[in-house]
């Protein structure tokens, strides 16, 4: 999959599996070097917050949800728990949790410091190098539970495209692994963690948008899969998707006889049966996806508004044909960057379209006013290129095209499902 735990080496082995089984959370992560973890401070600026935190009693109940309910750990399991300094007392609960089972928690602490050394510090020659300590740990992991809290947006800013896209490479065989084994994957940010760039971003405040992520996180799982079953089996009935926004965006896609997936927060019995894709949770959860017949998709993708590295990109338009990528036009500061790092991953398998995303939780809200966008907000779409092993496809490539369309219309055969942003199912 493709959407970060001892020594440092070993912390870097286990990063590197986590980014890679974890969908992206947008165009600015797209084809990132896994984040490596370690044992060294973060920044100053990483673990300096004024937002409202929960209690302590809160994060000890959320630990426990994630461990016996998102990830349903079993005694005797190797668990891999992973995060940054600043949520050293949920990661503490996470590994105690766990342990309280009789399963076996692995703990590591990462920083950004360390993730931009990690690569700016180590000689190119390794680039193409599969993690070897990355696939031993696909073969004894059961659980992997990540905190996608990274602090900082712009970490990679003058990387060489060439060398991005090497590591991507290299990082593909480590990814199929943990998919190949069955490992569950509890990823908890979602590209909700609060930090102050995100909330700008959205149109928030920093403690705003903390009180969505927490809302978001504390939804009723059960009421949350009984919702998505209810729009899975919609999706799963249909044929054809129409999805337009007021931006331009006119698309056009098959989903007959697709396989269709819901993230909501419990990797269950069912989910562990079926295996594969479903063996995932991304919370705050909430989504309902699934991929498109090959070579169906067709039409105009418009990505209003998105970031790389911290820059802006404006109107970043992708022309669909044949179910890929045939153009694609952008503008503002981050447009050219992004592009070079696009351009260098030399594999056709970047421009096929890959998946539709649906977001049906009603807890998490953007303002109105927002033209980013992101996953799991009830009525929220997203689409994308490249990877979507995730969702129930077979591409595994190390990269993605990523579009949140805020406000937009979808029909199933003729029917709208979702109108202006508001889901109908």
């Amino acid at each position: 999959m493709n959407r970060s735990l001892v020594t440092a080496a070993l912390a870097v082995a286990v990063c590197t599996a986590l980014a890679a089984c974890q969908k992206q959370s947008g165009n600015e992560a797209a084809n990132a070097p896994a984040a490596a973890a370690g044992t060294a401070t973060a920044p100053a600026a990483a673990t300096a917050t004024a937002v409202p935190r929960p209690s302590a009693t809160e994060l000890e109940q959320l630990a426990e949800r994630l461990v016996t309910q998102s990830a349903a750990v079993k005694e005797g399991e190797v668990v891999l728990v992973s995060g940054r300094p600043q949520d050293a007392e949920l990661i503490e609960n996470i590994a105690v949790q766990v342990r309280k089972l009789g399963a076996f928690p692995l703990v590591t602490y990462g920083s950004d410091r360390m993730s931009r050394r990690m690569f700016f510090d180590v000689s190119d020659k390794y680039d193409s190098q599969t993690d070897k300590l990355g696939l031993e740990l696909a073969d004894i992991a059961d659980v992997a539970i990540g905190l996608n809290n990274g602090t900082s947006e712009n970490l990679f800013e003058g990387a060489d495209p060439k060398r991005m896209a090497a590591r991507g490479k290299a990082d593909e065989a480590v990814s199929q692994a943990f998919l190949n084994e069955g490992v569950r994957i509890v990823e908890v940010g979602n590209n909700l963690y609060p930090t102050p760039w995100r909330a700008e971003r959205y149109g928030m405040t920093e403690a705003q948008l903390a009180d969505a992520f927490w809302k978001g996180l504390n939804i009723d799982y059960a009421q949350l899969q009984t919702r998505g079953e209810q729009i899975k089996a919609a999706i799963s009935a249909g044929n054809e998707l129409h999805i337009t926004n007021p931006n331009g965006t006119d698309l056009k896609l098959q989903v007959k006889d697709r396989r269709v997936l819901v993230s909501d927060g419990i990797i269950s019995p069912d989910d562990q049966k079926a295996g594969g894709p479903s063996l995932a949770a991304f919370l705050p959860a909430g989504e309902v996806y699934t991929t498109p017949v090959p070579g169906s998709a067709q039409g105009k993708v418009v990505h209003t508004r998105t970031y790389f590295r911290g820059k802006p990109i404006d109107n970043l338009t992708l022309t669909i044909d044949g179910g890929k990528i045939t153009s694609m036009t952008g503008d503002g500061p981050g447009y050219g960057d992004f592009k070079a790092e696009y351009d260098a991953v030399e594999d056709p398998r970047k421009d096929q379209f890959a998946f539709v995303d649906f977001g049906i939780n009603p807890n998490v809200t953007l303002p109105a006013s927002s033209t980013v966008g992101t996953w799991v907000p009830a009525g929220a779409v997203t689409v994308g290129t490249g990877s979507n092993t995730w969702a129930g496809g077979d591409n595994s490539v190390p990269y993605g095209v990523i579009a949140f369309l805020p406000g937009s219309t979808v029909t199933l055969d003729g029917k709208a499902i979702i109108e202006k942003g508001v889901l109908k199912l």
